[in-house]
């Protein structure tokens, strides 16, 4: 069966498209948190491997916590490659985590590169977990 010539356009642009829609880079599918310590976990796994979009994803959207993520960022840019990749590799260990309500809770954690203890406030927004990495900076310490 010989095709005519409308038709043999018509079956290179489907062969066209096949192959532009096979080419298309896989994008990775970031996961969003089932729960507040999903949430603590997820964002500080993406601030240790250096992906700032992703946890920029996980965080509430405001000027302070955009101003302190663009900071840390900052500074993990500045940092060796030797010092990147112990980030990369370290663990993350949750010391405790305590709610405060239904839709709040505060969680301390650190990394097993640097024992430091740090604080995260996880907040449920519209039935997502966010992080409010303000809190981190701006909270009373005891």
């Amino acid at each position: 069966m010989r095709l005519n010539e409308p038709n043999k356009r018509l079956l290179s642009f489907f062969v066209l498209l096949l192959c532009l829609l096979g080419c298309q880079p896989k994008q990775e599918k970031i996961l969003m948190p089932e729960n507040e310590l999903d949430a603590s976990r997820l964002f500080i796994r993406a601030v240790l491997d250096g992906k700032f979009d992703e946890a920029n994803l996980l965080m509430i959207q405001d000027t302070a916590n955009n101003r302190y993520l663009a900071q840390v960022a900052a500074l993990y840019e500045k940092t060796t490659i030797a010092e990147k990749e112990n980030y990369k590799g370290s663990t993350i260990v949750i010391h405790s985590a305590t709610a405060t309500n239904d839709s709040v809770s505060i969680v301390i954690y650190s990394n097993s590169h640097k024992n430091d203890h740090d604080t995260l406030r996880i907040v449920k927004r519209n039935s997502t977990w966010q992080v409010d990495l303000k809190y981190q900076y701006e909270h009373d310490y005891p």
